[in-house]
């Protein structure tokens, strides 16, 4: 009995080494089955427009130089291109580039203010895309050029007070075909941050219930002035 004891323990030991190790592998095939983190495996693209006098203020000494402290006037700028699936987004995928070269960062300069922004777009974003590095900053790029910002939001000299509904408004306004589903406007606890606008993989606007319900809750939210 005292031999057979710690036999019967040891198995038992084996047999839930067995089985945890059969769900590691079981949840990974399932992982890879389903998509998650599979280069140009996604459902639909994330432009995120970030408003550039709010997150310079936000973060505050935190916040990039290059962006916020090089003089440049910017308003609203590209934070990013984004792949998400229906639910869920995939990010830092299996890439064979691991940085944008140089001369490719300074050319996105004009819409993405900030080196560091660039190379941390293309790590956590861009090598979900399934493109090259040049195709996904080529594809970033005529997203921008795919949404026109409004006329209001060029010229922000002081503070204003906004409703997320009425800059939501103005975007729809500037950009036919753009439904309420396929945009948000997003805030932080006072400010104005980002709109962020869904499009499909060939750049046609979408809806995507999962972006549009983390829309700003604010009743009004501050929007900084361009400097």
């Amino acid at each position: 009995m005292s031999f057979r004891r710690p036999v019967f323990a040891l198995l038992g030991i084996f047999g839930l080494a067995l089985a945890f190790f059969g769900t590691v592998l079981t949840t990974e095939v399932v992982a890879q089955q389903s998509g998650q983190n599979v280069p140009g495996d996604f459902d639909y693209y994330v432009l995120a427009l970030s408003w550039s006098p709010s997150y310079c203020e936000a973060e505050a000494e935190r916040a990039d130089r290059f962006q916020c402290a090089g003089g440049r006037p910017y308003h609203f700028v590209v934070h990013g291109l984004w792949p998400q699936y229906e639910r869920g987004w995939p990010e830092s995928c299996p890439s064979l580039t691991s940085a944008p070269p140089e001369s490719l960062v300074r050319s996105m300069l004009d819409i993405m203010p900030s080196p560091g922004l660039v190379r941390h777009e293309w790590r956590k974003h861009g090598t979900c895309a399934g493109l090259s590095v040049d195709g996904y900053f080529e594809l970033t790029r005529k997203a921008r050029e795919r949404v026109r910002i409004p006329p209001a939001f060029e010229n922000i000299d002081k503070y204003v007070m906004v409703t997320p509904g009425d800059v939501e408004t103005a975007f729809r306004t500037a950009n036919p075909g753009l439904a309420p589903d396929a945009i948000a406007v997003t805030c932080d606890r006072r400010r104005l941050r980002e709109v962020r606008i869904c499009m499909t993989k060939s750049l046609e606007f979408r809806a995507c219930e999962q972006i549009d319900r983390r829309s700003c809750r604010l009743d009004r939210a501050v929007m900084p002035p361009v400097r």
